[in-house]
């Protein structure tokens, strides 16, 4: 564009360096003025080619000074529905997925089972013996409360040690069984209440005949052995105070509304259901819960709210002006007692608000705190003992 520019701004001022006529156009000859209109056509005509082109030049130089913004800008937005969708999928696996789908950054082609696998060969296992590999594995998530999940769980961890070290087993299955005895173990050597401790021996025996109907090599299983005996997983006390066992397998769990105390809002917490209480976390990752809600001699009912759909109540009944006992953390870290007279809770489907207020008033214990508090030490004594 700029040479063809160019081109006619030469011809154009050579037309204009030509002799100016000193005669008037009425001097001419027939042919001389057929000429003379032939060169003014031919000048107007390059006038418009020349603004033509200038118009062009502009609209090209227009769009490369805004190439980098458009670029720069669709980072930006690209940048914050990653950002939103991070924080989705931390609230909720599900809907950040399908927000990420939506919003064009995931494609719709891949299943839960694929994004687990995905998590899992985050890791790397290699030349890492099975004991050392489970540490790391374990205390890269929270373990969920369901015995399906678990399973997945560790069948997807076998599948990613196997690949990383080829030869050490015949079958992941061996990996799979192995790991669980591996954790038995750490159960039945550590846990004070288990007092017939298993020996190398015992343990070697219990595993014989798993690597794909043959026998894993005696180093190998010693190595384990002395590993676990030498440096436990985390074990639970027998105080009642260590929550590891008690979301291990929960009557209920899942995402719910609750409505605060002072500050009339709504957030969104993850609740679970066991030991006749009811804990909210902030994130499902959590290790600790935001709050507690003992259940004893609480009741529940449904209700209606101008804000949220599907609601139901924990309150006392025939006291309701009393504050519920129950606990919640401060942002600073501060345990404090809970100010409700009341919960008031949403959940997501009509559905799921009936089976939630079952599975609550299934779980309501009239019994003393101390005895509550008594059978929850007895449930963690026997899991940690199996």
């Amino acid at each position: 564009q700029w040479i063809k520019l160019r081109t006619l701004a030469g011809n154009f001022n050579l037309f204009c360096r030509r002799p100016k006529l000193l005669f008037m156009p009425h001097d001419l000859s027939p042919k001389e003025k057929q000429e003379l209109e032939s060169i003014r056509r031919r000048k107007q005509e390059l006038l418009q080619d020349i603004q033509r082109l200038k118009d062009e030049i502009e609209e090209v130089t227009n769009e490369i000074d805004n190439l980098g913004i458009t670029k720069e800008r669709k980072s930006m937005q690209r940048n914050k529905q990653v950002s939103m969708g991070r924080k989705k999928f931390n609230m909720d696996p599900k809907k950040g997925i399908r927000f990420l789908i939506d919003s064009g950054l995931l494609k719709n082609t891949k299943t839960g089972g694929w994004v687990l696998h995905a998590f899992v060969e985050l890791h790397e296992f290699t030349d890492l013996n099975l004991v050392q590999a489970l540490r790391q594995f374990l205390w890269s998530f929270r373990l969920p409360g369901e015995a399906q999940k678990i399973d997945r769980m560790m069948e997807a961890f076998a599948q990613r040690y196997c690949h990383c070290n080829p030869g050490v087993f015949q079958h992941s299955d061996t990996c799979y069984v192995l790991s669980f005895a591996v954790i038995m173990l750490n159960t039945s050597l550590h846990n004070p209440n288990v007092k017939d401790k298993p020996s190398h021996q015992r343990f070697s025996a219990m595993n014989r005949g798993i690597n794909d109907g043959g026998d894993l090599p005696e180093d190998l299983l010693r190595n384990l052995y002395e590993g676990i005996k030498n440096e436990p997983f985390k074990i639970p006390e027998d105080d009642g105070n260590d929550l590891t066992h008690t979301f291990f397998n929960p009557d209920r769990e899942g995402w719910l509304l609750k409505r605060g105390g002072r500050v009339k809002t709504w957030k969104r917490r993850w609740f679970i259901l066991t030991d006749n209480c009811l804990y909210y976390f902030e994130y499902t990752t959590d290790k600790e819960p935001r709050g507690i809600i003992p259940l004893e001699n609480l009741s529940i009912r449904e209700v209606d709210d101008s804000k949220k759909p599907n609601c139901f109540e924990l309150f006392i009944p025939d006291h309701r002006d009393q504050v519920i006992k129950a606990c919640k953390t401060e942002a600073d870290g501060r345990v404090v007692e809970g100010n409700h007279t009341f919960y008031r809770i949403s959940a997501p489907t009509a559905e799921e608000k009936e089976e939630w207020i079952t599975s609550i008033k299934n779980a309501i214990s009239r019994d003393p705190f101390y005895e509550m508090l008594a059978a929850r030490k007895k449930k963690v004594s026997a899991l940690t003992s199996l």
